[in-house]
């Protein structure tokens, strides 16, 4: 689906960035501090959805807490760029793996794991991303500590 451009109003980016700090207020809490109705708030929030500029809200989970501690990027090395989407497809399995990006550069394709120590991060590495038929080799990167974490500003 394509993304076309929209022009936001003020009323818009206040929901919005309201929303973004805290996807759980209330509607009505919103509208009051903007001061305009629920039912306003509401159909304007249905309009951004429709538009696509909303695609959803979620809740964060605390990795940490999970046990889950090294967070890692590895960029894969593919034999033949015609191998992108069967490896990709593979790659949809590991349920470790939080994004996968199709990139320019030296890799073909570029994963962040999460996972919950180096000993686990061998083991994914070995026996679930390697083993991929047509990748070639992997490049690891372990991030020590996620300093920025934030989404486009509105």
């Amino acid at each position: 689906m394509e993304n076309k451009l929209i022009k936001l109003d003020g009323i818009d980016k206040q929901i919005i960035k309201m929303l973004m700090e805290n996807s759980r207020r209330p509607i009505l809490e919103i509208g009051k501090k903007i001061g305009i109705s629920g039912a306003a708030i509401h159909q304007r929030l249905r309009k951004l959805e429709k538009q696509n500029l909303i695609i959803g809200s979620s809740i964060k989970v605390n990795s940490k807490i999970l046990g889950y501690t090294t967070m890692s990027f590895i960029g894969i090395f593919l034999d033949k760029a015609t191998n992108n989407n069967t490896v990709v497809n593979k790659l949809k399995e590991i349920p470790e793996i939080l994004e996968c990006h199709y990139t320019t550069g030296d890799w073909s394709v570029l994963v962040k794991l999460i996972c919950k120590d180096n000993e686990d991060l061998m083991k994914i590495l070995t026996k679930k991303i390697q083993i991929i038929k047509g990748v070639s080799r992997t490049e690891t990167y372990i991030s020590l500590e996620q300093q920025i974490d934030r989404q486009i500003s509105i």
